[in-house]
This record gives C-alpha cells, structure tokens and sequence, in this order.
C-alpha cells in the first residue's frame, strides 16, 4: 500500500473553496487506510487551523496529518542552534512552530530574522530585517515560492517578499520549505514510510514535483493550480503522472 503526500493550496483547495475531485479522493485515502499527510509551503496556519479549514469546507482530518513549511522552519532552526531567538515577519502558524521548539522572538539582536508568507509586510519591517541581517543575524525564509493560488488568482508569496531584503543586503535567505530535501524527508519520516513506497501530489513542478523526484518518489502533477499543461516544456525534468484533478488519480 502507497503513501501519499500532498500540497494542499491548489490541490485541495483555492482560498476558502474545495477544487472538486478534492472531497472524493480524501475519502478514498481514509476508506482504503493509506498513510497520508499535507505538506504545504503555506507558513501562515498551525495545523489546527488547518484541520478547522477543512472542516468548514466538510473534511474532517485530524491535525496530525499536516506538516507546513513553518515547522519545517522550527525543526531546522532548533536543530541549527537550539534555544535561539529569532526576529520573525510572517503570521501565527510561524511564530507558533517556532515557540513549539523553544525559540524566543525578538527584534533586538536575533540570532536570525525569520521570514514567511504574510499579507502584513510592510517598508518599516524591511528597513529592520535589512538592518539587522547586515548586523549579523542569519536570514531564513520558510519557502521559495513566488507566488501562491488563491480564488482571486495570484498573490505574492515567500520567495516574492525575500526579493527585497535579499537585494538590499546581498545576502540569499536559506529556504527551508519544498523543494528543500530537509522537508520531504521529515515529512517521510513522520508517515514511517520510504520514498519507493510513497507518492508526491502537487500542482507546482518547481517545488512539488522537483521535491518528490529529489526524493525519488512517484509524482503527480494536477492541474488545478499555479502549473498548466502548457507550462510542462519549460522544464528539464517531468512528473511521472498528470491528472486534470485528484478525482482522476487511481490510488495503489
């Protein structure tokens, strides 16, 4: 029996609306027992949020089956100095993983500036990571995406809002998130399971895709989010599989 991760924004859902096939298939996974867990870039939401998310929109799967690039974060940072500080720009789902791991937040001196995604980013914030950065602290940011899906259509993401600070200070922020191979492999570790055993969903080729074939496991690429069809010459590499939606997906 396959294990299966996913991306969950353009996947599962765009904004607060279910793509369909997303229902189908998430009840399939649960029926059949197959280990499965979301693992997502987004660094705005705790797990329980999450859970409550998909809730509303009629899901019911429990806070252990989501693992987000703000952990991913947390996990790194704890294990690069433990009992650091951090100054963060991003939302709760951040500064929770990082308090989860017994990192204190702080903008006076911060072992490093911490960056995710957030619509709350402003000059003030930029001048301060600038500042500090160029005064020592080490810059991370929870993932390179550039940009995200959402009802609406695009929004900026983490990889857009590191642009500048990485421009005024000459230095690159370490990205932590997909297709980082410190992600995939916590999140195989978490479902107990091999990469040869294991398959990768997303709708991004340079993060989802790249991730699973970085990890040597069997990817999906569907097409209801960031990457169309039209989209797949530009690439080097391809997924091993294409599906319209994840209602198309046959599970092993």
């Amino acid at each position: 029996m396959k294990s299966y991760v996913l991306d969950m924004d353009g996947v599962l859902y765009r904004g607060n609306q279910l793509i369909p096939g997303a229902r189908e298939f998430i009840e399939r996974l649960q029926a059949g027992g197959h280990p499965f867990l979301f693992l997502t870039n987004n660094s705005q939401r705790t797990p329980i949020d999450f859970q409550r998310k998909l809730e509303r929109m009629g899901l019911d799967v429990g806070a252990e089956h989501y693992f987000t690039s703000a952990m991913a974060t947390a996990a790194f940072l704890q294990s690069q100095k433990p009992g650091g500080t951090a100054f963060v720009i991003g939302e709760a789902g951040l500064s929770h993983a990082l308090y989860q791991v017994g990192y204190s937040i702080t903008d006076v001196e911060p072992d490093y500036v911490v960056l995710g995604d957030t619509p709350s980013y402003d000059y003030t914030k930029i001048v301060h990571a600038v500042n500090l950065i160029l005064g020592g602290a080490r810059f991370v940011a929870t993932n390179p995406d550039v940009t995200g899906p959402q009802e609406e259509g695009i929004h900026p993401a983490c990889g857009a809002l590191a642009a500048p600070i990485e421009r005024a200070t000459g230095r690159q922020a370490y990205y932590v998130g997909k297709p980082n191979p410190l992600m995939m492999r916590e999140a195989l570790k978490r479902l107990d399971s091999h990469s040869e055993d294991s398959v990768m969903i997303g709708d991004r080729m340079d993060t989802d895709v790249l991730s699973g074939i970085g990890a040597g496991m069997h990817t999906v690429l569907v097409l209801t989010g960031v990457t169309a069809r039209a989209d797949l010459g530009r690439f080097s590499y391809q997924p091993h599989e294409i599906v319209e939606n994840l209602n198309d997906l046959v599970l092993e």
